[in-house]
């Protein structure tokens, strides 16, 4: 495609997510459904789960408890009946805006989309080499010796269409364990014709090889050919940063990463009040080179739950042995600082607890309603952790701070090496969730780790996508020899460039520059992003 013709197509977004869980995946696309008017291309796995429809006859269909053979059970907002996902079963949703049938104004052609997305799994089955699929009259999806007298079913659809935007997709099995669909459900309702798979048919393809066909064909039948694809690949991060950790940057930094250290009055009154009251800041912790210029400005970034992190990411310096207890009568003292250094916008963060049941969302809350108790008027940021994506989520939602904020760190390419014990699409389901509930969100992510200009515009399109408002963006510094190694330093004006990327694609505020770090000019990015927001959200 020439680059004229590219400039008035639509590219399609491809995303290889790796494994998912189903709500948090179903989280993303609703949130790519509703926010965005992008076309993308979500491809992954998940875990075991049965999901079923609003029509579904579980009475009939339903043939086992889900929890006895380590499925969840989800029901969804699709056509069709119960059907079954798991490890080595390719599932795509495509989430597009489609032509209206009959001119500017029309519904959309259902019916046609319906077929094409059939023809795109009967093409990408006939491309490796599956010859006899197709449709079978009377029944939905791809099936394999359609016109014998045995016809097998090989990709289950269910589609949503409204306002012509697509959601929900389908699922090709690859390598799937097809007890769970023989012995455990009626698969979409049929029950008189078998499932199979491409291994069972003696075809030797891993899921991320179908994909790749997938891709192909989906760009060229949806926008002809152009697509901007990225994956959360391990082999593919430790390849490029055991190449990073080779690249000889200049040791000395430049100068535009040399902050101006003053710790006067202000700073001193700031660490003063917080060493009264024994609490810990990220500014300290994490070594931010903005204390200084934050402090004076009588702000800092309350960090709670302890000092010691459950989880080992390759950027940070948080201390990682074993945590303590929380502290019971921390909320209280967070909630005096704040009264005392009298802010307008005070920022939690924390560090991640998976030792508890709950993440430690529950003693985020009660932080919240005492800094509210305690000062009505000011503003609460949370920086939280993705509590393992689980509904414990939902006790910060409901205290509905006034920005809820949760870094994705990097680009889905480097995401298991940089922060193992987290995902790319499980940052993106905590932002979805968040901005579902009605709070303002916010993400930030580094520079430096080995991402190109590509990747960056990738991670800035899907936390558009998924309804972020604010995003930060600053230098990756390497804590120390232990830690992940800086591939590069970014200059100041790719991080102007970034800034202007982002914005227009929708995001309201980014906050870009070399030192720039998740609560750099919060209380600015608030005022200037959010106040009607930060007024509605309350009532």
């Amino acid at each position: 495609m020439s680059r004229e013709d590219k400039k008035d197509t639509p590219k399609l977004n491809i995303r290889w997510l790796g494994k998912v869980p189903y709500r948090e995946a179903l989280a993303v696309q609703t949130a790519m459904f509703s926010q965005s008017s992008n076309q993308h291309l979500l491809m992954l796995e998940h875990p075991h789960v049965f999901t079923y429809g609003p029509s579904a006859d579980l009475k009939n269909n339903l043939k086992c408890d889900p929890k006895q053979v380590g499925a969840e059970l989800v029901k969804v907002n699709r056509g069709g009946d119960i059907t079954y996902h798991g490890p080595g079963q390719l599932v795509v949703y495509p989430i597009l805006s489609l032509a209206a049938k009959h001119g500017v104004g029309g519904p959309a052609d259902m019916q046609a989309y319906v077929c094409g997305v059939e023809q795109l799994v009967i093409d990408t089955l006939a491309h490796l080499g599956v010859v006899n699929a197709g449709r079978l009259a009377g029944y939905p999806g791809v099936w394999v010796d359609h016109q014998s007298a045995t016809p097998k079913k090989i990709c289950a659809i269910g589609v949503r269409v409204s306002r012509g935007r697509t959601m929900h997709g389908f699922a090709l099995n690859v390598s799937t364990d097809l007890s769970y669909m023989r012995e455990h459900i009626v698969p979409c309702g049929i029950a008189e014709h078998p499932v199979t798979s491409l291994a069972e048919l003696g075809f030797n393809f891993s899921v991320q090889q179908v994909a790749d066909v997938v891709a192909k064909l989906a760009a060229e039948r949806w926008t002809n050919g152009y697509f901007d694809r990225h994956d959360v690949s391990l082999a593919a991060v430790n390849e490029n940063l055991n190449a990073g950790s080779n690249i000889q940057i200049t040791a000395r930094k430049p100068e535009w990463l040399r902050p101006h250290v003053s710790h006067g009055a202000e700073v001193l009154a700031t660490k003063k009040t917080l060493r009264d009251l024994n609490l810990v800041t990220v500014c300290e912790e994490a070594g931010c080179p903005n204390l200084s210029e934050c402090w004076a400005d009588g702000t800092a970034t309350m960090m709670v739950l302890g000092e010691r992190c459950t989880r080992a990411c390759g950027f940070c310096l948080i201390d990682t042995r074993k945590p303590l207890a929380p502290d019971i009568s921390e909320p209280l003292r967070v909630a005096q600082a704040v009264l005392k250094m009298n802010l307008e916008h005070a920022v939690l963060t924390m560090v991640a607890r998976d030792d508890l049941s709950d993440g430690g969302m529950a003693h985020v809350a009660q932080c919240v309603r005492e800094i509210r108790r305690t000062s009505p008027k000011t503003r609460v940021e949370t920086l939280i952790s993705d509590a393992k994506g689980s509904d414990a989520l939902d006790t910060i939602f409901l205290e509905r701070p006034d920005v809820l904020n949760h870094n994705i760190e990097t680009v889905a390419r480097l995401q298991r090496q940089v922060r193992p014990s987290a995902g790319y699409a499980r940052s993106l389901s905590v932002l979805a969730r968040a901005h579902a509930a009605g709070l303002v969100t916010k993400s930030g992510f580094m520079l430096g780790l080995g991402e190109s200009k590509d990747e960056v515009e990738a991670t800035l399109i899907d936390l558009a996508a998924v309804g972020v408002q604010i995003v930060t963006i600053g230098q990756y510094l390497r804590p120390t020899q232990d830690h992940l190694p800086v591939v590069r330093w970014a200059d100041p004006a790719e991080f102007a460039a970034y800034a202007e990327f982002g914005e227009k694609l929708g995001i309201k505020h980014v906050e870009a520059s070399p030192l720039t770090r998740s609560s750099y000019h919060a209380k600015h990015a608030a005022e200037q992003t959010v106040s009607v927001q930060l007024v509605s959200i309350r009532s």
